[in-house]
């Protein structure tokens, strides 16, 4: 079993960047896919992002592509695997508490699908002001 552990997130001004991590406790998170999904308040989770176990893969919402890139770290000198999420050009309507959450398979279909992973993060918020 693996927690995911997000960190990195904070208040920004519109236009500027912010850059998300998250890190497995517990196992590694090199046999696991990993999302980003965010909820802002009154609305229901959705996603963001989405990376496969390898790194080959990437998929993201259409209300983020071109501005956050989702990455990570398959050093073989950091046996844990840290996901990042770049997020650039940010706008009020990114404000919401961003989850990472991972996945011990997951189909293509389940990948921008809250039900398609199996572990989740407590959440950091991020703020864009105006």
């Amino acid at each position: 079993q693996v927690q995911p552990v997000e960190s990195g997130g904070g208040l920004v001004q519109a236009g500027g960047s912010l850059r998300l991590s998250c890190a497995p406790s517990g196992r590694t998170f090199s046999t696991y896919a990993v999302g980003w999904f965010r909820q802002a308040p009154g609305k229901e989770r959705e996603f963001v992002a989405h990376i496969t176990w390898s790194g080959d893969n990437t998929y993201y919402a259409d209300s983020v592509k071109g501005r956050f890139t989702i990455s990570r770290d398959n050093s073989k000198n950091t046996d844990k695997n840290t996901v990042y999420l770049q997020m650039n050009s940010l706008k009020p309507e990114d404000t919401a508490v961003y989850y990472c959450a991972a996945a011990v398979y997951a189909p293509v279909t389940a990948w921008g699908k809250v039900n398609g992973y199996d572990y989740w993060g407590q959440g950091t918020q991020v703020t864009v002001s105006s």
